[in-house]
């Protein structure tokens, strides 16, 4: 019979740490499987830090916001958003569903392409089009949206060296409610810019005005901001059929829609609107707005973030625990702000992947690199780990892998389970073979 390990004795402090809507500290649940795949396999297969994929939950996200939104209007188009997550695996999930392809850049759009994406479903977005990007995407047929007025002329330029039409949409920024507005990208609603926009397509030969496209914000809490969108949006475009006789074919709201992580600086728990309160708020405004039937635009989503950041976790390794000078504890974990961007924003959920000790105590989370930003978490109530223990941090498929930095140490695998439990190796983790093989080093060097 093995002797039970000593845990000294302790008086557990209620004060310490977020107390839940019962008055009660939360306790921590181990978590030792991700859809049914033991967390210590997953770590003696692929070592840590390792970031894990469910392709379960990424289904179940995208049919969800598909049905909230086409159970309520008649024509729903989703658009994935290359940008959040553009691993290939995980974006050709997302077409198998029937996803579109929204892009930021030309690799992205030539990534869509090689996932097979016809070029007519994919979407071409961002302030930075080059000319030869441009050309390929109206050779492919795409939809262009054009955020500024010289890329409306660029754009004009490309087609009539090319003899082809292309089918464009303006990206237009409004006051919603909420703010600061986002009035960077595109033509702004208000001040008429955005129809000058359109009054410039409209002239053109080698134009086509086809969609109206917003994205008003990001992490958005608001469902009556979306309301206001929607109806601007649709007022647009009933002014093109009006005073152009243009029928405007789709209205794009783009995403913004918020995810389950807690954002810095948030206390107590937060009532998240729904993925169908913003189904709600959209559609009805549309089928509201005076549209005649047969002109009822097609209604076409970018949502990432809500779709994928649930499906997302990152495995890590206790290095070591030590005490600051102010008395606080601190733990060092083998990943950091180099793999996990967000953590500069959200307070991510972090739970021990083995039994622990029912004893907290207040914690900050360092990652491993040399760096003093580097703070995963600055306040977590959190049980005694010992070197070795393992941790999984939840809900952290969204832009982590899309803005990872190669920095101090190299970024790890990406590991997707499939719907059987399965589980694949959908990117490497990088070695110093990988890193150095676009360096040159001159003669004099040599």
């Amino acid at each position: 019979m093995l002797k039970k390990k000593y845990e000294r004795p302790f008086i557990k402090k209620m004060s310490v740490g977020i107390l839940d809507k019962t008055g009660v500290q939360p306790a921590f649940t181990p978590v030792t499987h991700i859809d049914g795949v033991a967390v210590s396999e997953l770590i003696r297969k692929y070592g840590t830090p390792l970031f894990v994929m469910s392709e379960q939950q990424i289904r179940l996200n995208y049919q969800a916001m598909f049905r909230a939104f086409s159970t309520r209007y008649p024509k729903v188009q989703c658009a994935w958003s290359y940008k959040t997550h553009y691993n290939n695996a995980i974006c050709r999930i997302f077409h198998q569903e029937g996803s579109w392809a929204e892009v930021v850049s030309g690799f992205e759009y030539r990534k869509a392409l090689q996932n097979g994406v016809p070029g007519s479903q994919i979407i071409f977005n961002g302030p930075d089009k080059q000319e030869e990007e441009l050309r390929l995407a109206v050779t492919q047929e795409s939809l262009i949206h054009i955020d500024h007025f010289e890329e409306l002329y660029l754009l004009t330029s490309v087609c009539e060296s090319l003899g082809k039409k292309a089918q464009v949409a303006i990206r237009v920024n409004m006051d919603t409610g909420v703010y600061p507005i986002w009035d960077r990208f595109g033509f702004n609603f208000e001040n008429g810019q955005a129809w000058t926009a359109i009054q410039k397509i409209a002239a053109s030969n080698m134009l086509s005005l086809t969609g109206l496209h917003t994205h008003i914000g990001t992490f958005m809490l608001s469902t009556d901001a979306y309301a206001v969108a929607a109806r601007k949006l649709s007022t647009l475009a009933l002014k093109c059929k009006a005073e152009l006789n243009i029928v405007v074919k789709y209205i794009d709201m783009g995403g913004g829609f918020p995810g389950i992580n807690t954002l810095k600086g948030t206390y107590g728990a937060i009532q998240l609107p729904t993925v169908d309160a913003f189904a709600e708020a959209i559609t009805s405004t549309m089928l509201e707005a005076g549209f005649p039937p047969a002109d009822l635009p097609l209604l076409i989503l970018e949502s990432g973030r809500l779709l994928v950041d649930d499906a997302g976790y990152l495995l890590g390794t206790v290095l070591a625990n030590k005490k600051l000078s102010d008395g606080r504890k601190a733990t060092i974990m083998d990943f950091g702000v180099n793999i996990l961007f967000t953590s500069f924003w959200y307070d991510h959920k972090i739970s021990p992947a083995q039994e622990v000790s029912a004893y907290q105590e207040d914690t900050v989370i360092y990652g491993p690199l040399c760096m003093n930003i580097d703070v995963v978490r600055e306040h977590l109530s959190l049980p005694l780990l010992n070197r070795g223990d393992h941790v999984v941090v939840h809900n952290v498929g969204a832009y982590n892998m899309t803005q990872w930095m190669q920095f101090i140490a190299m970024r790890p695998a990406i590991i997707l389970i499939d719907t059987k439990g399965d589980t694949h190796v959908i990117r490497q983790k990088e070695n110093l073979e990988y890193l150095e093989q676009l360096e040159q080093i001159p003669k004099h060097l040599q």
